[in-house]
């Protein structure tokens, strides 16, 4: 039951990451769609709480899903920044690295314990994610290190706490608060936006608004999802694992959907992804 359960969290994981690239492939404003998106997921879980018998938030919800609503967004508006501005290989490779953060946090703060064959595991995991991202090396190129290292580390670290804050969710007592947890989160990361927005003083469309609705109704549901399924994950297996399948799962649909070619290191990639996953199970 808990694997099937962490399938459908990756396969979820990976229909949301599939969203967010048509809505930029039909060309809609990215800080639009992600406020959007949050807005209307917050509204979701408004709704589901009140109908369960009315919002009651206690200050640890309101402390933890502060935190997670401003890592979500700034972890976002950073990503989404990075990858006009800097070098696409580059600026991915840090976003699928950083499931290192939450991994080491959860190890220093919460006393989390990882054994040596999962750490064999997440050391191939973090190789597969590097092969994955394009089998360039661009982390690894002069380039990239002088004209792009700090924005990429910048994103790994962002994308990192992100994840740490979600994690964050279960060592604070929340797993049967967590649809509290996420309203906070959403409407903070919706706010955020909103002012984002209005200090970019960009006319919003209606394809982005549309765009927004659409991931927002899903990402109520995954974020959701997400949260049960970590919970019940150490944080050793469950990023691995997830990291690794969903970008797996991304380059096999790239490659047969999107047309976009895939390298023969980035397939031996995901072969050493694939064999990870079983080792930090």
């Amino acid at each position: 039951m808990l694997i099937f359960l962490l399938a459908v969290q990756v396969v979820t994981a990976f229909i949301f990451g599939q969203l967010f690239k048509w809505s930029q492939r039909q060309g809609c404003h990215a800080p639009l769609v992600v406020t959007v998106n949050y807005l209307v997921a917050a509204c979701l879980l408004a709704l589901i709480l009140t109908w369960q018998g009315g919002i009651e938030l206690s200050p640890l919800v309101w402390k933890v899903g502060l935190s997670m609503g401003c890592a979500f967004t700034a972890g976002m508006f950073v990503m989404t920044w990075a990858l006009e501005v800097s070098d696409v290989a580059t600026i991915l490779t840090a976003f699928r690295l950083s499931i290192v953060v939450p991994i080491v946090a959860s190890v220093l703060l919460w006393q989390e314990e990882v054994s040596t064959l999962q750490l064999i595991g997440i050391a191939m995991a973090l190789a597969a994610l590097l092969l994955m991202s394009g089998g360039k090396g661009a982390l690894l190129t002069r380039r990239a290190i002088f004209a792009h290292g700090a924005l990429a580390v910048a994103v790994c670290i962002m994308q990192g706490f992100s994840l740490t804050s979600s994690r964050w969710v279960h060592h604070a007592g929340l797993d049967d608060r967590h649809l509290e947890v996420l309203f906070v989160t959403t409407a903070t990361a919706a706010a955020i936006g909103t002012v984002a927005l209005l200090g970019l003083r960009r006319v919003p469309t209606w394809a982005g608004l549309r765009m927004g609705i659409g991931i927002g109704i899903f990402n109520a549901g995954a974020l959701v999802l997400f949260l049960a399924a970590l919970a019940r994950f150490q944080s050793a297996t469950f990023f691995p694992i997830t990291g690794c399948a969903v970008v797996i799962m991304d380059n096999i649909f790239a490659h047969f959907v999107w047309r976009e070619r895939l390298t023969r290191i980035a397939w031996i990639g995901a072969a050493i992804g694939a064999g990870s996953m079983l080792l930090v199970l």
